[in-house]
């Protein structure tokens, strides 16, 4: 009876040495999870400031107030306009 109960007693310490080690993984992966879902909360929210951002940088106004006030372009005036008209060479070769 006593090897019996010997034997019942280091399943059990067993057992519950298994158990511990069992619910420390679970919480330890909890974590992780919870840890990823946040994660992916900060990057969606990221991605939605980016997207809008995006859309604000490539509306027609805002290039064009860049390129006046960055690049320090201006429309084109007539004054500044060189027009240049096509010649054909007089034997008539080349097309």
């Amino acid at each position: 009876m006593t090897r019996v109960s010997l034997i019942l007693l280091l399943a059990l310490m067993g057992s519950g040495l298994y158990l511990v080690k069992v619910s420390y993984e679970a919480r330890k992966l909890f974590a992780d999870i919870e840890r990823a879902k946040a994660d992916e909360h900060q990057l969606a929210a990221e991605a939605t400031r980016l997207d809008a951002e995006r859309r604000s940088e490539g509306t027609h106004l805002r290039v064009e107030r860049d390129a006046r006030e960055k690049l320090q372009m201006r429309l084109p005036t007539p004054d500044a306009t060189l027009y240049v008209a096509e010649t054909r060479a007089a034997s008539g070769g080349a097309r």
